[in-house]
């Protein structure tokens, strides 16, 4: 009898492909950059805890976290159609359901929990996005219970086998970007067996709810947590507008060389305590800080000002740097534009359709993985059909970083123009004057 095939056994079109993602993905970014990894067990089953902001590209950055193969699940109703739940099956993604999809619906993630523990049993990581849905904001969302379900029912099965629940956090420099940066922090996870044994006393739902409240704060601690209410979108241009100053006074006070992400990380922690402890302190200084971070987000927003201009650290060097590389790579862009255009026109007409912007990066993404390798050969095999390849081979070279130079190029001018926007904004300096003014004199 022929063995049935498992999603989590190896596959080696998976595993040639896995090269091809990763290194893709590495491009998408200008900055990719993984913490704490040593905090991932390797003498058991592992169970990832990420927070989702970002939809697919959450799934393969903690993919690119190392190359063992992770099965991972996503909500059911996108494989409704044969041909993409056949695409997601070699992908190793299995269906959830929701309570969105309702209670009969609900009750089949039985199914999806004993493939599960089935995935946990072989030592194949698994991982799921324990809020349930993405949130495009630098907070959290309320944790479902299918993770305590699988975690808790995987134990059972496998008391032999140490198994842990590994909180994740994803940072990204700007959500909607292509190219932006992205921050990856593995905190120390929860065993699950010594879990339930130091709360053998309490019912398996009283273990779920202080577990879940345990995965909660670890989670919190892994992200720039700001809570979701009506100061959450002042505390964040607040934390935009000294950044720069905070993250090198941290750098300067730490023992140890500190990467620019980690020390954006903590400078930007560090301030959301500030403005906390300063609402606590001076709730009336505190408001008129919070009123002048949402009146500088207005203004910012009206004349299309990037948050890029205002967390400047050398703002006289930087803008020299970019009009430099911008002059330099011009002749090179201008005409890999025009090579490039289809995957721009298609790339904005998918975002057009997407309502939801968090998918507008995951879209980019899998235009440029698709779209990119197959223009190059068309182009190459025009080029052959009328030139030497003596002459095409190395333009072929030169072509393949195009598109990501292209954006690059494109991206130096958006922020140029800027950076001069601000300078002309004398309302909107101030603003960030009298912010820098309150923070700096706390």
């Amino acid at each position: 009898m022929a063995k049935v095939k498992k999603i989590q056994d190896f596959n080696l079109a998976y595993a040639i492909l896995r090269y091809y993602v990763d290194i893709t993905l590495k491009l998408s970014y200008r900055n990719i950059r993984y913490v704490g990894r040593e905090n991932i067990p390797q003498d058991g089953a592992v169970i990832y805890a990420p927070n989702h902001t970002n939809a697919l590209m959450d799934a393969l950055v903690i993919l690119a976290m190392d190359r063992r193969a992770k099965v991972f699940v996503a909500r059911a109703d996108i494989f409704k159609n044969p041909i993409l739940a056949k695409i997601f099956a070699f992908l190793k993604i299995m269906p959830i359901m929701r309570m969105r999809d309702g209670l009969d619906e609900v009750r089949r993630n039985n199914e999806t929990i004993e493939k599960a523990v089935d995935v946990l049993r072989d030592k194949v990581p698994f991982c799921i996005f324990p809020e349930g849905q993405h949130q495009a904001k630098y907070s959290s969302l309320p944790l479902s219970k299918g993770i305590f379900r699988i975690a808790f029912q995987a134990q059972e099965m496998m008391p032999d086998v140490p198994l842990y629940i590994v909180p994740v956090g994803i940072r990204y420099g700007n959500f909607f970007r292509f190219r932006s940066t992205v921050s990856v922090h593995v905190v120390e996870p929860i065993n699950v067996g010594e879990f339930i044994a130091a709360h053998q006393e309490k019912s398996p739902q009283e273990q779920m709810n202080i577990m879940r409240e345990d995965l909660t704060e670890r989670m919190k601690s892994s992200i720039l947590y700001i809570p979701n209410d009506d100061d959450y979108e002042a505390k964040y241009e607040v934390c935009a507008t000294i950044v720069k100053s905070q993250a090198k006074k941290i750098k300067q006070s730490s023992t140890e060389p500190m990467k620019e992400l980690d020390a954006h990380f903590q400078a930007n922690r560090l301030t959301v305590k500030q403005i906390d402890r300063l609402m606590e302190e001076q709730p009336e200084r505190a408001a008129e800080l919070l009123k002048l971070g949402r009146e500088a987000a207005v203004l910012r927003r009206s004349r299309h000002i990037s948050l890029d201009s205002v967390s400047l650290k050398y703002p006289v060097l930087s803008r020299i740097l970019k009009l430099l590389f911008f002059i330099v790579a011009l002749p090179y862009c201008i005409p890999v534009s025009v090579l490039t255009l289809p995957i721009k026109l298609v790339c904005m007409y998918l975002c057009h359709l997407m309502k939801d912007k968090a998918f507008h990066n995951s879209a980019r993404y899998l235009v440029n993985l698709v779209l990119w390798p197959i223009l190059m050969i068309i182009y190459a095999a025009i080029a052959y059909s009328f030139l030497p390849w003596q002459w095409v081979l190395p333009v072929t070279i030169v072509l393949m970083p195009a598109p990501i130079v292209a954006h690059e190029t494109w991206r130096v001018l958006r922020v140029l123009i800027s950076d001069v926007k601000l300078l002309l904004f004398t309302e909107l300096r101030d603003k960030y004057a009298k912010i820098k003014n309150i923070m700096y004199n706390m």
